[in-house]
């Protein structure tokens, strides 16, 4: 029973420290998902570049999209004309990392991870990217892909994350000239304050919708393991593999195949810290984790073929490991270990700070709980309306 109290004790602590930053970063991403379009994205992937590789990987780290849904997105570039390399750079940078994974990472791992993961996704991005240049990309002047995108073809297991429709556009009425100055005025007023308050509503729909909605399992899950790490692992468990190439290797086979976004990973981490990995193996995970799963595999054989596959495997493995031996000599030459955070330093705020820390922890528990609600909602009307269509 102690256990058990315990691991709730675990988890209330690693879902309070982190509530404040995902509801920023949920926030941020929301801002980005309704000014960032998409159309802005294909023009700057088209060639096979050093600098469109390049753009492909900055763009893509901040964007707000996980490891599965950043598929319809990388389909679309793709078949709207982007170069295999430059998909496989924004395939590569834009699960590894975002805005709101930094903000969580920050909270919960530290600032020495908060600075590497965005550096780390941008150039193992770009490494990718250049790697399929060279060694796969048959013409680097390529024809432009004219296959439209169909609707069909962009379901992935995160469903709100397919391409946003464009946004319906205002006509000028021909009858406006006849009506007054005042009168037009208002309108245009009204208008401009409709829009605006319309922008509003659709980024905390998005941020506190669709988007958590993405990533709320993961999330829980990740942090009820980090708990149950802390909890239930002997420390010595995880740290027999040492702190070297077996270490690292076995941290990327855990997480390539694994469905988790870089924000949903980040607890886990925590647990890996706790239980003695090393701050490098960490990042492995973090990086590896991310950057692919089953799905993404499988769209990368199927539209940019088996060698295209077997390079962005090596490179997100060799990018991460490499990555993570630097992050050991770093932290072990320039002594960075108060630049991490572990459970143990977790809690350390003054009251007023506490009292927001938990005001945005039953925020965001709230906002979960609505979610729950309106799936099982969901759940009863359908059940409901097929039981009434069977009958």
């Amino acid at each position: 029973m102690s256990d058990i109290i315990l691991l709730g004790q675990n988890f209330l602590a690693l879902f309070v420290e982190s509530a404040p930053w995902l509801l920023l970063g949920l926030l941020v991403a929301g801002v980005m998902h309704e000014l960032v379009p998409v159309s802005f994205l294909e023009k700057h992937m088209g060639s096979a570049s050093f600098s469109s590789i390049s753009k492909a990987a900055v763009i893509g780290a901040p964007l707000p999209l996980c490891s599965c849904g950043v598929i319809p997105a990388a389909l679309g570039l793709r078949r709207s004309g982007a170069s295999k390399s430059s998909t496989i750079s924004f395939l590569v940078s834009t699960p590894e990392t975002g805005v709101d994974s930094v903000s969580v990472s920050y909270a919960l791992l530290g600032p020495l991870y908060a600075i590497v993961r965005p550096i780390a996704a941008i150039i193992s991005a770009i490494y990718a990217g250049l790697m399929v240049r060279f060694f796969a990309e048959r013409d680097v002047t390529a024809q432009q892909v004219t296959k439209p995108l169909s609707t069909n073809e962009t379901s992935s297991c995160c469903s709100s994350k397919t391409a946003r429709e464009p946004e319906p556009q205002l006509e000028a009425s021909c009858c406006a000239s006849d009506k007054g100055h005042s009168h037009n005025d208002v309108n245009t007023t009204q208008g401009a304050l409709g829009t605006n308050s319309s922008k509003v509503t659709k980024v905390l729909s998005y941020a506190s919708g669709k988007l958590l909605e993405d990533i709320v399992v993961w999330l829980l899950i990740g942090l009820a393991l980090a708990a149950a790490i802390k909890t239930w692992v002997p420390t010595d468990f995880l740290t027999q593999w040492g702190d070297g190439l077996v270490a690292m290797l076995v941290m990327a086979l855990i997480g390539i195949p694994m469905y988790i976004c870089a924000t949903a990973s980040t607890p886990l981490a925590v647990g890996f810290l706790a239980a003695g990995l090393s701050p490098g193996a960490v990042l492995v995970f973090l990086m590896a984790g991310p950057a692919t799963n089953v799905s993404t595999m499988g769209m990368i054989k199927q539209e940019m073929g088996a060698r295209t596959l077997i390079l962005y495997l090596f490179s997100v493995m060799s990018a991460s490991i490499g990555f993570g031996y630097a992050l050991n000599q770093l932290v072990s030459s320039f002594s960075l270990a108060s630049m991490i955070k572990t459970q143990s330093h977790m809690h350390e705020h003054g009251a007023n700070v506490q009292v927001i820390y938990g005001i945005c922890a039953v925020l965001l528990a709230g906002l979960m709980l609505r979610l729950g609600v309106k799936k099982l909602q969901n759940y009863r009307q359908n059940h409901s309306h097929h039981s009434a269509c069977c009958s």
